[in-house]
């Protein structure tokens, strides 16, 4: 596949449409909020004397839940859990909200959330469960905590973009969600997501932000739209398991996906971190002024995205990045 067909393929998938859209909520979110807050980190960030509390909250396409009640409960632990991670947070505890059908459906959800709950070692202290619902749905709330804060608005021009995916799984089918986590060892997953707090700590690590449903290059915009930067990127340097086609791959959501920015020379230490624990892990771009997503693919040379035509998810004017320290009271997506 030419690598413009590929991209225009990715760009045209419901997962990345669907986050392209919520710039319309933003703008009606931002006639509503302080003007000090700002939305579309992973989480809240709610600073306190010891750091800062991180508040978090995710909801399920009810095609999704009708179609793997159990693995939607998991889903709405781990997924919370990535989020908090992707701030450099450790998770605390989460709530939730069930509807459900009937009761097959609830125990099956409830079955899911209490495996992940035992799996990430983080406890479901109450919720909401409506019964005799017309469809199932679900929602998953989070709170964590964060010491030193990863956002997506304080990526930085020549800084790199690194890329850490855990690939030791498979697609649970119907849906391109690559699942990483169900067969995982027992406390590989507490010591993974551990890994982000750590790199937060690190001088010299700027930003992050979990791989969503937007896929890889999706989620690269969202992040880039934040921090008012342009990026280029090599595919060639995404770790991508050998049999998986790019076109899917790129519109994957991994169990254990997360991007990282960073000063170059800082790069291979944050690297190291993950591949000490097998998880793939590659410098994949370099960020720029230019307000662009350019994508290379062996001979072949893109844009994806080109911020100064068309925001992608923020409705501001795109700039390039301030060097004002970061207002921490934000908003999520």
């Amino acid at each position: 596949m030419a690598l413009k067909t590929l991209l225009e393929d990715v760009k045209s998938y419901s997962g990345f449409q669907s986050k392209k859209r919520l710039q319309r909520v933003l703008l009606n979110m931002q006639a509503c909020s302080d003007s000090s807050i700002q939305n579309g980190d992973d989480t809240a960030v709610i600073p306190n004397g010891d750091g800062f509390n991180l508040f978090a909250m995710e909801g399920f396409i009810p095609e999704f839940v009708a179609n793997d009640p159990w693995f939607a409960g998991w889903c709405g632990v781990m997924v919370n859990c990535s989020d908090i991670a992707a701030m450099g947070g450790v998770p605390v505890a989460v709530t939730n909200s069930i509807w459900c059908q009937d009761d097959d459906a609830l125990m099956q959800m409830a079955r899911g959330m209490n495996a992940a709950s035992q799996a990430f070692g983080v406890p479901i202290v109450g919720g909401h469960t409506c019964q005799d619902s017309p469809l199932n749905q679900l929602s998953v709330s989070i709170i964590g905590h964060a010491t030193h804060v990863l956002s997506s608005f304080d990526a930085k021009p020549n800084h790199v973009l690194l890329c850490a995916i855990d690939l030791r799984g498979e697609y649970r089918e119907p849906f391109l969600n690559w699942n990483a986590a169900t067969s995982a060892p027992s406390g590989q997953l507490q010591q993974d997501i551990a890994l982000l707090p750590k790199v937060a700590s690190m001088p010299g690590v700027s930003g992050a932000k979990d791989i969503s449903q937007a896929g890889l290059l999706g989620t690269a915009a969202m992040f880039m739209d934040c921090s008012r930067c342009g990026v280029e990127i090599d595919l060639d340097r995404i770790p991508k398991p050998a049999h998986v086609s790019w076109l899917d791959w790129l519109r994957s959501f991994p169990s254990f996906g997360y991007l990282i920015t960073c000063e170059a020379d800082v790069a291979p230490q944050v690297l190291a971190i993950f591949q000490q624990r097998n998880i793939h892990a590659a410098c994949i771009g370099q960020l720029n002024n230019s307000a662009r997503i350019t994508v290379t693919h062996q001979q072949e040379n893109d844009v994806f995205w080109d911020f100064h035509k068309k925001p992608f998810m923020m409705p501001s004017t795109h700039t390039t990045s301030s060097s004002e320290e970061p207002d921490y009271a934000r908003n999520y997506l």
